[in-house]
């Protein structure tokens, strides 16, 4: 005998296939994040660990049971593998894929015979960002390109809502006729003319990309395999860092 369809029978149907009817637990995860913190996850896939998923998100690597109850932030290490630090590895491919959303958009101190590219979150206000910044024909002449990226310290605003002066800053370096110049000028201390550009959204691109990849302080240097060292290396111990990758 054929049954009429029903919301009964319907019901009946949904628990009985309900297992496959679920939603995956990356998508539990997904949900969680966003509904309980307003995290929204770029990628959610299993993590090295059963039981844990690894959530991708614009604030770095958490980790998430398949209920999503429960969170962990932190690093997991490869005890079977001299200690490897598996985080900081997929960080570092993260990374690589982040940098490819902003090509181009970075002020190039380009070096004759390039040998390694390195990308330097920068403000001008830091002292090892001048630092860094007045040996920069160093870096060059060693073949390494520096390619900057715009992070002041501060944010964009103040606790009055006033936006930083850092911020205005770089926004004007950005959007100079030539930025390499106004780089300079800036660091030097000198003041960069006001100017209003698109280019000036590249800051806050640069600062929330800063962020997801875990930037707390400058210089912060983004080597080419995806490996991020904080603070001023010198132009020879940044060449040795480089050629033992």
């Amino acid at each position: 005998m054929r049954l009429p369809f029903t919301p009964l029978l319907a019901a009946v149907l949904l628990a009985v296939s309900g297992h496959s009817l679920a939603q995956t637990p990356e998508q539990t995860v997904a949900d969680a994040l966003k509904q309980k913190l307003g995290i929204t996850a770029d990628a959610v896939t299993p993590s090295p660990v059963d039981g844990l998923y690894e959530a991708i998100t614009n604030q770095g690597i958490f980790y998430v049971t398949a209920d999503g109850s429960k969170l962990i932030h932190g690093q997991i290490y490869d005890m079977d593998s001299q200690m490897k630090n598996l985080t900081e590895a997929r960080m570092s491919k993260v990374r690589l894929d982040l940098l490819d959303k902003v090509k181009g958009t970075a002020i190039e101190f380009k070096a004759k015979d390039e040998k390694h590219v390195v990308y330097a979150f920068t403000d001008i206000t830091c002292g090892y960002c001048r630092k860094l910044h007045n040996e920069i024909q160093e870096y060059n002449d060693l073949g390494i390109t520096v390619r900057y990226l715009a992070f002041p310290r501060g944010g964009e605003r103040n606790r009055a809502g006033q936006v930083n002066p850092s911020w205005k800053d770089m926004q004007n370096v950005w959007c100079a006729k030539d930025p390499q110049t106004a780089m300079t000028d800036a660091k030097a201390g000198k003041k960069v003319a006001d100017i209003t550009c698109p280019s000036g959204e590249i800051v806050r691109k640069h600062y929330e990309l800063g962020n997801s990849m875990g930037v707390t302080g400058t210089p912060a240097l983004v080597l080419e395999d995806g490996t991020i060292l904080p603070g001023y290396l010198p132009p020879s111990r940044l060449l040795q860092a480089l050629e033992t990758q």
